[in-house]
């Protein structure tokens, strides 16, 4: 008997007509054309791209990389064949001086608590610094070219937490955001996303030989199964423990940095101030 695998197979048809009417909607009641997207080299930005191309033409997006230093290689070249496949516009911004500019001045990152002998520099810190430089790198593109920018994270890594506020979690629209994580490769699969790119190790490449599933401990195959029974099935922990045989402790630690991360999702709190009192309202 076949093993019951969560989060269920996706229905392509399906989730690439809501996304289609989802981008068509939005950029028409934006009153705009155009996109603009960061390409990271990555599955979730070379999916987002090819679902904005699929949904307004080829002509409505522009793709912009932005490496730093340290980037991969790899990660400008998964990003140009994901440009040249879509025939869309490119630009090139690197922030290589923008980033070095601000710590040259500010000073090195703090030493992190898990440095080796003193020698490995708060990377957290620098690359947060990083997906928030990009970040206005695309909204001020986004003002020259009257367009919107365009979000490229996924269900699973908002959830988690994974993501940089005002960085890489800011959009004017995302298309993949109801996606869990292994449902963005079977997406990107069907879209035509070139195999070397969903294959590989995901990774944000903020510093060299980092991956997203190293920095946080978990595979996203098993907090998508987590999240799939918790939060869309609304089953307790212990249940989604005994269908998943999954321990017990690591569904509660799943579940807890979602608890913990909640503040990344919603805006932020502000104080509420009463109403004036006895204004006459004829």
């Amino acid at each position: 008997m076949k093993k019951q695998v969560y989060p269920p197979p996706l229905d392509i048809e399906t989730a690439l007509t809501i996304i289609d009417r989802f981008l068509v909607s939005e950029m028409r009641k934006a009153g705009r054309k155009r996109l603009v997207v960061g390409m990271s080299g990555g599955v979730d930005s070379a999916l987002s791209a090819a679902l904005a191309v699929r949904a307004l033409g080829k002509e409505n997006l522009v793709a912009v990389k932005m490496p730093y230093k340290s980037s991969s290689p790899l990660s400008e070249k998964h990003a140009g064949l994901m440009i040249d496949k879509l025939c869309v516009e490119s630009v090139r911004v690197d922030i290589t001086p923008m980033v070095d500019g601000y710590f040259e001045r500010e000073g090195k990152p703090p030493l992190s608590p898990f440095a080796k002998g003193g020698e490995l520099q708060d990377n957290v810190r620098r690359g947060n610094f990083m997906a928030r430089m990009r970040m206005a790198v695309l909204y001020d593109l986004s003002a020259k070219l009257d367009a919107l920018v365009l979000g490229t994270g996924n269900r699973s890594e908002w959830l988690l937490g994974y993501t940089t506020l005002y960085g890489d979690s800011a959009c004017a629209l995302n298309p993949i955001g109801g996606l869990y994580k292994t449902q963005v490769y079977q997406l990107a699969a069907f879209a035509g996303v070139p195999e070397e790119i969903i294959s590989k190790p995901p990774s944000a490449d903020l510093w060299p030989g980092q991956n997203d599933e190293g920095d946080m401990g978990l595979l996203y195959s098993d907090a998508d199964a987590v999240f799939y029974l918790s939060v869309d099935e609304g089953r307790a922990p212990r249940e989604v423990s005994d269908i998943l045989g999954m321990p017990f402790q690591k569904v509660e630690n799943i579940l807890k940095r979602m608890e913990n991360m909640e503040f990344k999702r919603r805006l932020p709190p502000v104080a509420a101030m009463p109403s004036p009192q006895g204004k006459n309202e004829d």
